[in-house]
């Protein structure tokens, strides 16, 4: 079993989903990890993985990684963050209806650079545009081979953030 397969057994044995996993030189082997959506976590609710939730996810990496003879120097696990990458079919379903962030492997109309609302197609996807003047196109057909890299937009309300009233 390669430790790829080690990563994602584990992961998946505790009920999330592996996003990504980096193995550097120096021994650095980096998991990241999401919550499977509609599925409740014992360190609370919500779909924002928790400290508590990667805390679970190392320590049992470290025994099984430790029992499959997968060798690192040190194991870091985190969230994807707020920019997401979209890497398999499922993300891209998952998402869908979300704002992303584009790159495709080849430019279209002079840029590989784009941002819309991502939705789905019969065959393929579409980012839905924001028509301006620097972007006449209102939507953007594609296929997944197309694509080089695809991030979620982080959506931040800090408007939900009110002012406190000075103490007297």
């Amino acid at each position: 079993m390669s430790w790829q397969e080690a990563v994602e057994r584990g992961v998946h044995a505790l009920g999330y989903e592996l996003v990504d996993v980096e193995r550097s030189a120096g021994g650095l082997l980096r998991v990241f990890i999401d919550r499977v959506a509609g599925r409740s976590y014992e360190s609370g609710a919500g779909d924002a993985v928790t400290v508590d939730d990667c805390e679970r996810v190392t320590r049992h990496l470290q025994y099984a990684l430790d029992v499959d003879g997968v060798d690192y120097a040190r194991l870091e696990v985190s969230s994807p963050g707020l920019d997401r990458p979209l890497r398999k079919a499922a993300d891209w379903e998952r998402f869908a209806g979300s704002e992303v962030d584009l790159t495709l492997r080849s430019p279209f109309q002079g840029r590989k650079h784009w941002r819309g609302q991502l939705q789905p197609r019969e065959a393929g996807w579409r980012l839905l545009l924001a028509p301006d003047a620097a972007n006449p196109t209102e939507a953007l057909d594609f296929d997944l081979k197309e694509v080089r890299e695809a991030r979620l937009v982080p959506q931040l309300d800090f408007k939900s953030r009110r002012a406190r009233p000075a103490a007297t």
